[in-house]
């Protein structure tokens, strides 16, 4: 399981409360900004155990941006998040410029989305596709952020419950 977008109050602290509920740990894809305005729930996140990967700074599309801005604002959320080798792009997009530019980074996508950010899809939609598409070894990614607060706070712990009374266990990407 992997979170984009956060730390933020409310959101994070949610899931942080399913993943103990579940003995679940997960990866937190941390936008930098949001981790220097909420560094005590970044803290939390190590606490419990959970693996971190940088997200930018800013939540840069890479697409639209100049390389030494998007490759400046990755180095910035580094200089933040501290030691991982873990990056996933905003948007799941990414120049190959780019990428060629991270080889010191594991760069990870994902086989689900969620869509629970998406104001078109509703909770129980959200959680119906992403039970039919996750499979073992899946990475899935849900995002701890206002935007997808609502489907989120829906299909996260549905989600937890139906995949853990079928024996799945969940890790974080440094476990694995």
């Amino acid at each position: 399981m992997t979170f984009d977008d956060g730390p933020v109050p409310g959101p994070t602290d949610f899931v942080l409360e399913q993943l103990k509920a579940h003995q679940a740990k997960a990866t937190f894809f941390c936008i930098g900004n949001n981790l220097v305005q909420n560094n005590a729930l970044f803290r939390e996140i190590l606490e419990q155990g959970h693996a971190v990967g940088n997200h930018t700074y800013n939540h840069l599309k890479g697409w639209n941006t100049p390389n030494e801005i998007y490759l400046k604002d990755i180095n910035a959320c580094q200089d933040k998040i501290g030691n991982t080798a873990l990056f996933r792009p905003p948007y799941g997009r990414i120049k190959r410029s780019q990428l060629k530019q991270l080889s010191s980074f594991k760069v990870v996508m994902w086989d689900v989305l969620t869509y629970d950010y998406s104001a078109s899809v509703g909770k129980e939609q959200c959680l119906k596709g992403i039970v039919k598409a996750t499979r073992p070894g899946s990475i899935v990614v849900f995002h701890d952020s206002y935007k997808a607060e609502k489907n989120m706070k829906y299909a996260l712990p549905r989600f937890l419950d139906h995949f853990s009374s079928k024996g799945f266990v969940f890790d974080s990407l440094s476990e694995l």
